[in-house]
């Protein structure tokens, strides 16, 4: 079998020393993906803090949250917005991998969610693969109108 290989653009990025998440951040799919999952992870976290409360109690936290019905619907929601994720940078990465098992609607040190973490650090590399792939377009577009107008000269 013959082999063909060429540059797609796929960068690796280390995620806190514990998976390496891998796609093409000038890829416009990606950027339109990210905005638009973006909604939906939005809504996920806050469909988790609005049921969390309501949930049956079976044993109430000291501020009389239901934990197992609450501990179940996170894990829920940590699947949901895992799904997401795949949906925007690929099937191939391994989100559960790539936090190492985190449910992404854990706190961290700063009183914020993983998630939020995650987006707010990811968000300028998919802004700056946007702007790349903007510029190539142009340059792609000013080539070819060089080009047309080069074959225009030829003929007269």
């Amino acid at each position: 079998m013959k082999k063909l290989h060429f540059d797609t653009g796929i960068q690796e990025f280390d995620i806190n020393g514990t998976g390496v998440l891998r796609f093409n951040p000038s890829d416009p799919n990606v950027y339109n993906r990210f905005f638009e999952a973006k909604d939906r992870i939005d809504k996920l976290a806050e469909e988790y803090t609005g049921k969390a409360k309501e949930a049956e109690p079976v044993h109430l936290d000291e501020k009389g949250w239901p934990v197992e019905k609450q501990l179940a619907f996170m894990r829920e929601i940590d699947i949901k917005i895992k799904d997401e994720l795949s949906y925007i940078f690929g099937k191939e990465n391994d989100f559960d991998v790539i936090f190492s098992g985190v449910n992404l609607l854990a706190a961290t040190t700063s009183g914020a969610l993983v998630i939020t973490n995650f987006l707010n650090a990811i968000l300028p590399v998919i802004e700056n693969g946007a702007q790349k792939y903007s510029e190539a377009q142009k340059n792609e577009a000013l080539r070819t109108a060089k080009l047309n107008r080069a074959q225009r000269m030829e003929l007269k």
